[in-house]
């Protein structure tokens, strides 16, 4: 996005995927912080293997679930606070299991608090999200899927970025309160993970 950041593609061989998801409704909707209880309204991911981002709206999610589990691992922000419990009301498994990279945790591990991907993104790549997930909701509300399509699928590349950028440096950034540039640890590195029986896969 920037050019002068120092990023890293990883080993094209292996069969990464960065997932993202909108709601078609909010916990403000359901009354209480349960992401199980909302409804996804699209699923935006990138695949390392092909290069290529793609979109599932909900009648899709069966496709979806053949490129997750066929995936060396899954890459999101915040993706096993929200976007697994919430996809886990639609697949026949337990998403939870498949081998998954959360940026959000592994920065919350070496920060001790929990940031915003846009604060991740400002501070590590000079540019941000968007625009936020209420945002995307209107979009489906208002049946501009092509609208919200684009807002999802920007917020997975800016999730990739801020991937790439922690894997080359081991560490991401993100301005504090006085506006200091801060330096976080991180370790994105891939680990050896023992994949799950598939469900909707042939075997």
């Amino acid at each position: 996005m920037t050019g002068s950041v120092n990023v890293v593609v990883p080993d094209n061989m292996r069969n990464e995927l960065v997932l993202d998801i909108e709601t078609a409704n909010s916990f403000a909707d359901v009354g209480k912080y349960d992401p199980s209880l909302l409804k996804v309204s699209l699923v935006g991911v990138y695949s390392y293997a092909t290069d290529k981002y793609e979109s599932f709206l909900e009648p899709d999610l069966p496709k979806l679930w053949r490129m997750v589990e066929s995936a060396d691992r899954v890459i999101g922000y915040n993706i096993i606070g929200f976007d697994w419990p919430c996809l886990n009301s639609y697949y026949p498994g337990d998403l939870l299991k498949l081998p998954t990279l959360d940026l959000l945790v592994e920065i919350e591990k070496s920060l001790g608090f929990r940031i915003k991907l846009d604060d991740v993104a400002h501070g590590s790549l000079g540019v941000g999200k968007s625009g936020n997930g209420l945002q995307a909701i209107e979009f489906f509300r208002r049946g501009e899927i092509d609208k919200l399509r684009e807002y999802c699928l920007q917020d997975v590349k800016v999730t990739k970025e801020v991937y790439e950028f922690g894997l080359a440096n081991n560490l991401v950034k993100y301005k504090d309160r006085m506006d200091r540039l801060i330096p976080v640890s991180v370790n994105f590195a891939m680990k050896d993970e023992k994949k799950p029986v598939s469900m909707t896969l042939p075997l």
